[in-house]
């Protein structure tokens, strides 16, 4: 399933033929629960299951990734740093660098004993395993900052946190 077929309200339409990124760059969350996502392989690794949010800074933390099982039976879940997927436009789907056979030993959870995500320990576990950098409450608190002096939002480049 791609955020083209959980479009209720038309938000995508001009990107339905587009083949080429960024994509869209602000998008709904209900519409992104159900994308696959694959690596660079063409291995299908599973789905989005959930959005976890960090409500102190507004940021999105992981994606839940739904791997293995059949028909929804066995599968074993998968937070994944949101830094660690990729929008792929042209086959409206995400990808994320990690092999399938990788992915079985990523530290994972089953659907009725998740895990505390605001651990530390655990998020520095999970963030470990990815390659992706934990982010503190230092950066989110200073998403703009350019290490010379105080900035402004709007003055830095990034926008990412």
């Amino acid at each position: 399933m791609s955020y083209l077929d959980r479009d209720p309200y038309g938000m995508y339409t001009k990107y339905r033929d587009v083949n080429e990124g960024p994509g869209p760059r602000l998008m709904g969350a209900d519409t992104l629960l159900g994308n696959d996502v694959y690596n660079s392989k063409g291995e299908d690794l599973g789905d989005i299951k959930e959005i976890m949010l960090d409500m102190a800074s507004g940021r999105v933390a992981y994606a839940v990734l739904s791997f293995g099982g059949v028909l929804g039976i066995g599968d074993k879940l998968f937070a994944v740093p949101w830094d660690a997927l990729k929008l792929d436009t042209k086959n409206k789907r995400f990808t994320m660098d990690v092999d399938k056979e990788r992915l079985e030993m990523a530290p994972g959870f089953d659907k009725d004993h998740w895990p505390d995500m605001a651990d530390e320990t655990w998020s520095k576990e999970v963030h470990s395993f990815y390659g992706t950098k934990p982010y503190t409450t230092e950066s989110i608190q200073q998403p703009y900052s350019t290490g010379t002096g105080s900035a402004h939002p709007g003055e830095s480049g990034s926008t990412r946190h």
